[in-house]
């Protein structure tokens, strides 16, 4: 029997800018098949631009909510976060909305995986337009990503969910416009393969784990 994976969340889940054939739940699932796992291909729900409330609404409009929703998958992956930052949404209205989703995803997956936001002031994009029109700068939406992936990743573990952190990575990696697509704020190719592996590699230890 193949197993299953859900991956929840926004552009980055998407992989806006790349082909399907670069999205890190895609390029996990290969990676996982390469490994001699059965899986089937991924089902992706996830759009640019979404906050939390809006993916709960697609979520909702999918039949992914309740009791009565679709049978559970081996596997959900969730990522999202960044556009309620973007849009300057407060915080514990993120954490509030976040713990609904998690909750959901809990119920959907045998096993769920929370990826932390990415830090887009890093990007090109916003060497370009920071300061904005708001007056954030740069080091502002650095904390405001600290503070909601701190929120995140405490709710994670309250429920005993595997938190994986992306954010460092690309801050080390930094601006360099090859890293990211060409709208200079999605990640590019090269990236969603990092966070794949991440996600294979977790995966390849639970499965390793149940069968022992």
């Amino acid at each position: 029997m193949a197993y299953s994976l859900l991956a929840l969340g926004d552009s980055y889940t998407i992989g806006e800018g790349v082909s399907p054939h670069d999205r890190f739940p895609d390029l996990a699932v290969r990676l996982l098949q390469d490994a001699g796992q059965s899986f089937r291909p991924p089902e992706i729900l996830a759009r640019t631009g979404w906050t939390t409330d809006e993916l709960a609404g697609a979520m909702a409009g999918q039949g992914l909510v309740g009791e009565s929703s679709r049978p559970p998958y081996d596997f959900v992956t969730l990522l999202i976060g960044v556009n309620n930052q973007y849009r300057g949404r407060d915080v514990e209205e993120y954490a509030l909305q976040f713990e609904g989703l998690l909750l959901e995803a809990i119920r959907l997956g045998g096993q769920v995986i929370v990826l932390s936001i990415p830090d887009w002031s890093v990007s090109p994009f916003a060497q370009t337009y920071l300061p904005d029109a708001k007056g954030r700068t740069i080091a502002d939406v650095a904390a405001d990503i600290d503070a909601f992936n701190a929120r995140a990743a405490g709710i994670t573990r309250r429920y005993d969910v595997t938190f994986i952190d992306i954010t460092t990575r690309g801050r080390t990696a930094g601006s360099d416009p090859v890293l990211f697509t060409a709208d200079g704020l999605h990640p590019a190719a090269g990236t969603y393969r990092i966070w794949a592996e991440k996600v294979a590699h977790y995966i390849v230890r639970t499965l390793a784990n149940d069968h022992q």
